[in-house]
């Protein structure tokens, strides 16, 4: 079975005293779905670099990484072959930028990008993977505020 690497970012920024996530609508997927930006590792790029690239590409927001939150893993199928596919994640701190600024290079990637309050997103991302790295980071940022 053939294997995908990805990498992907939470990136929080805290606002009107709560975290928030930025979160993406993927361009071609229906109204509705609502995913962390993400996209495959290049050649001989770091996974945490990956995460800060994608979330600049997929947001228009650039950030700093705070290190790994964790791996999502599963199996999905593309034109009929089934592939393995793990996506690392790393909470990221919002650095500068506007949300939703994306290039045009990568508009078609991504329909809206938003901020939504960090603990509603475990409730809002489609994919359980996704909602369980929300988790994770809000359990983090609640830790760091003891």
């Amino acid at each position: 079975m053939p294997r995908e690497f990805s990498s992907g970012g939470l990136l929080v920024r805290r606002m009107q005293g709560r975290w928030w996530l930025a979160v993406i609508r993927p361009g071609g997927r229906p109204h509705g779905v609502w995913a962390l930006p993400k996209g495959n590792i290049g050649p001989g790029e770091p996974p945490e670099e990956t995460a800060v690239r994608e979330v600049a590409e997929e947001t228009g927001v650039e950030a700093t990484s705070d290190g790994k939150l964790g791996d999502v893993r599963y199996v999905y199928t593309r034109g009929g072959e089934r592939i393995f596919k793990v996506v690392s994640f790393y909470l990221l701190r919002y650095r500068r930028g506007k949300i939703d600024d994306v290039p045009p290079a990568f508009r078609h990637e991504v329909a809206e990008a938003r901020w939504v309050p960090l603990d509603e997103a475990p409730t809002l991302l489609s994919y359980r993977g996704e909602r369980e790295m929300a988790e994770k980071a809000l359990a983090s940022l609640e830790r760091e505020a003891v």
